[in-house]
């Protein structure tokens, strides 16, 4: 069975990365779907997110990495996958996220959605967050791959060429 797993990943964080190889010892494949969305303003490209997922899960043969526009469950038929894949990190998540599940339900009946908690010690990590940090000079390599903390280091390093 192959499972979905989609988001912006901007940037890819280490509970991303957790999330995603442990999904891949649950499911034959994993799909990581990086959504293009044009209402949003993303630090890094497309083409720059999806080189950084595949860095970082070139140690999984289960998992392919792409990018889609549209509706998550029309891509999900698409690449074949029976499951969608979220993570949760706090309760304040779920509320939010099970609103999509039932719309996505409502729109793809045969499609399930499977939530995987955290791990505890990544559950402060938001891509949201480790940019904040990234920007004002912070620590982010307990956070990101290794990959993704030079990009954001020359992402907010005014000095260094843009990526």
């Amino acid at each position: 069975m192959r499972a979905l797993y989609p988001g912006s990943f901007d940037p890819l964080t280490l509970g991303h990365l957790d999330l995603i190889e442990r999904a891949s010892r649950l499911f034959d494949g994993v799909v990581v779907a990086v959504l293009q969305n044009p209402g949003k303003q993303p630090a890094f490209s497309l083409e720059r997110r999806l080189e950084q997922i595949r860095g970082a899960t070139a140690h999984l043969e289960e998992v392919e990495v792409a990018s889609f526009d549209g509706l998550t469950v029309e891509f999900a038929g698409a690449c074949g996958a029976a499951v969608i894949l979220r993570g949760l990190r706090a309760l304040s998540d779920f509320e939010f996220e099970l609103q999509i599940a039932h719309t996505n339900k409502s729109l793809a009946p045969g499609l399930e959605t499977l939530f995987l908690a955290t791990a505890v010690h990544h559950s402060f990590l938001s891509s949201s967050v480790v940019k904040e940090v990234a920007r004002f000079g912070g620590d982010v390599t307990h956070m990101v791959p290794a990959g993704v903390a030079r990009d954001l280091e020359r992402l907010f390093n005014r000095s260094s060429p843009p990526i």
